[in-house]
């Protein structure tokens, strides 16, 4: 007998069960329970994972959070007042790709709890009145729509009426395209706004996470006054391949990720997450103790006169 017969034989044949091992039992761990880093593999008890603001202890991989977890780790206990929250999406072009998109809508607001996108209010920061606006990754990968520019929009102009700063957590991946044009029309809508809110002289710092991509990055996200970024997060407008086609050359492996931007001047700091409450309220409090009256004015935007006279 050849010993690829013996091996295969003993495939076979059945091992019979000796009477002193116990049968294997597999251990039943109950959901929710722990957490596998999808960085280094580590094992994290749930309840340590969010003592520690959802951060991996071994390799500080910063994990995903939802909307109402980062409001809870960055607006101070019952001081949070959500706003527009009635809002929701319409289907103004009755779009339909694998299924309707009013479909879409519904059965993403039932398996998040959320009407769209982001999630806007007012709370305070260190004691410190702020306006926050929170994307949430979870509803069709946080793009902005309609209603997310419409939030963030009227949340930037009720800050600038309350004179308040404004603090917008970006997590998306771009316009939603279900609902074409619409959606790219928010990218102009709130840049407006953030000018009007710039020419009141009032603060406004965008939090770029894991992932700020396409239109949220070419408007909103890329025009704070300080530009702040957690720890390896995805930032850019459009993806590796794309870039590296339109180029015909290779980009480097940290291409667009916080690290790089930061090396580059694209963003002013990267900021661990467990630092980033006490560093928005040093920031916002030394914004305050600066008069008013010492900020110069701002230049008189003379091609927008010109084309006013032409218009008339």
């Amino acid at each position: 007998m050849s010993l690829f017969d013996w091996f295969a034989d003993r495939r076979k044949s059945p091992t019979p069960e000796l009477p002193y091992d116990p049968p294997y039992q597999e251990r039943d761990i109950p959901d929710g329970l722990w957490y596998k880093c999808e960085s280094c593999d580590a094992l994290t008890y749930i309840k340590d994972l969010q003592t520690n603001y959802m951060v991996c202890p071994e390799c500080q991989h910063h994990v995903q959070v939802t909307s109402a977890q980062r409001i809870s780790q960055l607006i101070d206990p019952n001081t949070w007042v959500e706003i527009n929250e009635h809002l929701r999406s319409c289907d103004p072009l009755e779009f339909r790709d694998r299924k309707a998109y009013k479909d879409r809508l519904i059965e993403t607001e039932k398996s998040t709890g959320l009407g769209d996108g982001i999630v806007t209010g007012f709370g305070k920061l260190e004691g410190i009145p702020v306006g926050l606006g929170v994307m949430d990754f979870r509803f069709m990968a946080g793009s902005m729509g309609s209603v997310v520019g419409e939030k963030i929009t009227r949340l930037i102009e009720a800050s600038t009426q309350q004179q308040v700063p404004v603090i917008l957590v970006c997590a998306s991946g771009g316009a939603r395209m279900q609902e074409g044009i619409l959606s790219l029309m928010q990218m102009a809508k709130t840049s407006a706004a953030l000018d009007r809110h710039r020419q009141s002289k009032l603060l406004y710092i965008p939090i770029l996470t894991y992932p700020t991509t396409g239109g949220v990055t070419a408007s909103f996200a890329m025009l704070g006054d300080i530009i702040l970024a957690e720890p390896k997060a995805l930032i850019g407008f459009t993806g590796r391949r794309v870039i590296e086609q339109t180029l015909k050359q290779k980009i480097p492996d940290d291409f667009q990720t916080a690290e790089y931007l930061l090396a580059h001047g694209q963003v002013d700091a990267v900021i661990p997450r467990k630092q980033l409450k006490s560093t928005l309220a040093m920031i916002i409090g030394i914004h305050r103790s600066v008069p008013k009256s010492v900020v110069p004015p701002l230049p008189a935007n003379t091609k927008l006169e010109k084309l006013e006279t032409r218009a008339d």
